[in-house]
């Protein structure tokens, strides 16, 4: 379906489940498609996966019996019927099914324990985690951070680790990969040919600038382990200033419109604006937010009323939370905007080059980079 959708296969999926709240299930009936029997589900494969003489394309895994019976696939990066009630459909699908699968397979040991542990690529699908959480057996749900195939060299390591007699601790974070010192920083941005200056505090000046409805890159410390910016290699915004969602897809991200952004919250906050105290600190899951919150942070939440939120601990990663609490202590906002370094089609960025070249080839106009600030000069 992410295919159909106009999305690339194995990659896309978390597209479909981002423009499945634009439609309506009850127009897609998929009951053909895919359909739970004796205990499992099924797949119809003559709609998906099918040989390839039967393929609506020779490269596609979906049927010329599908394009027949839904119309020709999506082209282009708007939202239009009857695909977003496509997209709908496959959201609800992919639920139903798992929901299935828990009470089938897990409902005797969640009596009994309550936990749930989730991996795999559809484990990043937060919507589907939501419902997790809320299924009455699940008291808490715990998934993965970097669930998609790069999990499976931790988890090697792990099963290798315990084999050989280690104790093994629950993650807290995944601030894993490479950090880069104030002085390689410099070289970096000496190269560049951008304003920068040297600031006594970075998270003062950052507050400021965002406070005034400044879009900034950020980048600090270890890099993030893992497909979610988590506050070290990450594009930050007002949550409270109608647009700025808008104006970085357009001017520095270059991607869909409609696609949502993501918050990242004071963790003495998080129960106020999610209705739950469930730990979420790694954008895995998904939350309706309160009634009292919905209106104030309008950039970070949904069409469907929910955020996607990584809530941050001071004893996790103290300077980024230094710079939302100094956020929060100018606007009364304890929430910031945040979206992965990176544009479009392009991985996150990893080392100062990597952010110099992403600053200089999109519309970012400040770059907070280890204790220095990189502007680029007024037009």
């Amino acid at each position: 379906m992410t295919d159909y959708l106009g999305f690339e296969r194995e990659d896309g999926e978390y597209k479909v489940m981002g423009m499945a709240p634009y439609g309506d299930t009850n127009r897609i009936n998929f009951d053909h498609i895919i359909y739970w029997n004796n205990a499992s589900y099924h797949c119809n494969d003559d709609y998906v996966w099918v040989t390839r003489n039967n393929r609506a394309h020779v490269d596609k895994v979906y049927s010329k019996k599908m394009v027949k019976e839904f119309g020709p696939e999506r082209t282009g990066d708007g939202l239009s019927e009857p695909y977003i009630d496509i997209a709908a459909a496959t959201q609800k699908k992919l639920e139903d099914m798992t929901l299935k699968l828990v009470d089938t397979y897990l409902s005797d040991i969640l009596k009994r324990c309550g936990n749930l542990v989730f991996a795999g690529g559809c484990a990043l699908n937060v919507t589907l985690n939501r419902k997790l959480i809320e299924h009455p057996l699940v008291k808490f749900l715990w998934v993965q951070p970097a669930s998609h195939d790069a999990g499976t060299s931790l988890g090697a390591a792990i099963y290798a680790a315990k084999d050989a007699g280690e104790d093994i601790k629950p993650m807290k974070h995944v601030y894993l990969g490479p950090a880069f010192t104030n002085s390689e920083i410099e070289n970096t941005l000496k190269e560049s040919g951008f304003l920068y200056t040297k600031e006594n505090d970075i998270t003062e000046a950052v507050a400021e600038l965002i406070k005034d409805s400044n879009i900034v890159g950020w980048f600090q410390g270890r890099m993030e382990w893992g497909p979610r910016a988590l506050g070290n290699r990450s594009i930050l915004g007002n949550p409270v200033i109608a647009g700025t969602a808008d104006r970085i897809n357009a001017i520095i991200k270059f991607r869909e419109n409609w696609r949502p952004f993501c918050p990242s919250i004071l963790k003495e906050y998080a129960p106020e604006i999610i209705d739950s105290d469930h730990p979420a600190e790694f954008m895995t899951l998904s939350f309706k937010v309160s009634d009292k919150w919905r209106n104030k942070i309008p950039e970070v939440v949904h069409v469907d009323g929910t955020l996607r939120p990584q809530v941050v601990e001071k004893e996790i990663n103290p300077l980024y939370y230094r710079l939302i609490h100094r956020f929060y202590e100018k606007t009364g906002i304890p929430v910031l905007i945040n979206t992965s370094l990176n544009r479009r089609g392009e991985p996150m960025v990893c080392s100062p080059k990597d952010a110099v070249v992403m600053f200089k080839e999109s519309g970012l106009e400040y770059l907070a980079i280890g204790d220095y600030l990189a502007r680029k000069p007024l037009a």
